[in-house]
């Protein structure tokens, strides 16, 4: 019976430690998007700019990069311990549309990523808008991540 609830338990912190780190994740990648709308409308240079580079730079750096890590390590923890990449054990397809929208959400970090690089050397060719655009895709990845884990559609 030991046996039993430690496995239960190792799942446990296996999936609190997935959900925190995915908030934190989420947390940044709505967040960095609203620094840069901020960015585009000061100087290249100002003193605003200047501290807005560093905001960004240390939002990725030790929030957003750890934390995207950390996701992508219990969860995939998670997948092996619930065998869900094995086709034979009946989960569907949903944990496969899940993960490609996963997938998406690392594109999008991406992409903000290069996007801070721009800011970092006063480089940036996007508008305010193309921000407010880029902050909205993190939120519906995340719609539909969790839609797909809570009803399994399919």
């Amino acid at each position: 019976m030991m046996g039993a609830h430690m496995l239960n338990d190792s799942y446990l912190w296996l999936k609190t430690l997935h959900i925190i780190s995915l908030i934190a994740w989420m947390a940044g990648m709505l967040y960095l998007p609203r620094l840069f709308v901020y960015h585009t409308q000061v100087a290249p240079g100002s003193e605003a700019s200047e501290m807005l580079k560093v905001m960004e730079r240390r939002l990725l750096r030790f929030i957003i990069n750890p934390a995207m890590i950390a996701t992508w390590i219990f969860g995939l923890a998670l997948a092996f311990k619930l065998d869900l990449f094995n086709p034979n054990n009946g989960n569907g397809g949903w944990f496969h549309a899940k993960l490609g929208l996963v997938v998406l959400m690392q594109v999008s970090h991406a992409v903000m990523a290069r996007c801070r690089r721009q800011f970092a050397e006063d480089k940036n060719t996007h508008s305010a808008r193309f921000y407010r655009i880029l902050n909205e895709v993190p939120t519906v990845l995340l719609i539909g991540i969790v839609v797909l884990v809570v009803f399994k559609p399919f």
